[in-house]
Formats: C-alpha cells, structure tokens, sequence
C-alpha cells in the first residue's frame, strides 16, 4: 500500500476498534450493572423479566460486535499482510474461531428468556424453569470466561506485526504483547482460581490499557511509512 492508502486502512481499523470497545463495554459493564444475575434463581429472574427489553437490546449488541470483530480483523489483514502473511493470518484464525462461541452464548442467553416467559418447557413448575434458566446463564458466564484465553491469544500476533511494521510504534507492540499475556493470566486465574480473580484484574487492569492505546494511535496518528525498504516479508 501507499502512504495515503496505509493511512486510510489504520484510520479505518481505528473506527472500527472504538466502535467494537463501546459495544464491548456495553455489555460486559452496564447491562450487568442494572440486571442482577449474580443472586438467587428467583431473584435473577425477576430482574431479567423486569428487564427483558435491556436483556435483549445486550444480546444484539453482542451480535454485532461479532460482526465488527470480524471486519475489524479483516482490515487488519490488510494493513499487515505485507508484514508478516503467516502472523496476519493467524490473527485472522484466532478471531474467528471465537465468534461460533459468541453466537452459543447469546442462544443460551435468548434460550433462558424464553423459558422464564414459558415460552418452552411449560409442563416444568417456576422453581425448575427458575433453575434451568439461571444454569444457561451461568454457562454463559463460565463459556466467557474460556473464550478470554482468545481475546489475550489474538493480541500476540497483532503485537508481533506492530512491533514489526515500519508504520507504528513499538512501544505499542510491546504494550499489546503484555495486554495478551494479561488476558491468558486473568482467564487461566478466572478457571482454576476464581476466588483471586478480582485482584488480579486490579493487578494487570493497567496492562490491558494496550488496546486502547492502539485503538487511539490509529484513530487519530494513523500509519506512516518509515522506511523505504518497507516490502512484504517472504512466506
């Protein structure tokens, strides 16, 4: 790519970075802070009743970050092909297997609405839909946790081809490198000892400031050539 084209690619892979971390906090922070689901079955499902309409707009919030991961993901290719075609593909990889767990998520999601509605399973008493209910949700819990390990995994390449381009800093390869490893220890830390796993994501809170970074840098500095030897990497 050329300097104009290089720098409409990063601004583009920006946009889309601020938009996906929006949506992201979105559901990971607010939709839980106004729906209790941590309580008791009864009191979970009062509260996602009493909000169902919240419920639903988080779900496809969720769904739509898919969507703007994988084309996030896909103008990153673009923008590192040239400088490593084996890591940016692998990028690639790492991103999209995660999405078919996204969509599994939000149908246990959609699946424990219904049967609090009675939508389903209308022979089974409160109590049991109650329960039923509150184990999907729980296993949507416990699916995010497993697919963290993905969101540190995809940051190693992305930090590997950042630190390698000739159009970004390095201090931000090195930040998204720590950012990945990050992610690997709180969900590693989340699975085998989740009585820990509030103080390590104040521990490594900082660390995980990495994609912002990135996500600013590109926004508004974009990518600028460096080097007139910049050529794509032999395969």
């Amino acid at each position: 790519m050329n300097s104009r084209s290089l720098m409409q690619t990063a601004r583009l892979a920006g946009l889309l970075y601020l938009i996906w971390i929006i949506t992201g906090l979105f559901v990971m922070f607010y939709i839980p802070s106004q729906i209790d689901l941590k309580g008791d079955a009864a009191t979970a499902a009062q509260s996602l009743l009493s909000n169902e309409l919240l419920f639903r707009t988080g779900v496809v919030t969720d769904l739509i970050g898919g969507v703007l991961w994988v084309l996030m993901v896909l103008v990153f290719y673009r923008l590192f092909v040239s400088v490593d075609e084996r890591q940016a593909k692998l990028l690639v990889a790492l991103v999209l297997v995660q999405i078919p767990v996204v969509i599994i998520v939000e149908a246990f999601n959609i699946a424990a609405l219904m049967i609090l509605k009675g939508e389903v399973l209308k022979t089974f008493e409160l109590a049991q839909k109650q329960d039923l209910a509150l184990l999907l949700l729980r296993m949507n819990d416990y699916g995010t946790l497993a697919v963290e390990m993905f969101w540190g995994l995809w940051l190693l390449p992305l930090a590997s081809l950042v630190y390698r381009s000739r159009f970004l800093p390095r201090f931000l390869g090195v930040w998204l490198m720590i950012n990945g490893l990050a992610l690997l220890v709180l969900s590693f830390t989340s699975l085998l000892l989740p009585e820990f796993k509030d103080l390590v994501f104040k521990l490594v809170f900082p660390a995980m400031l990495g994609e912002v970074a990135i996500m600013l840098w590109l926004l508004f500095v974009g990518a600028k050539l460096n080097s007139p030897n910049h050529a794509p990497n032999p395969s």
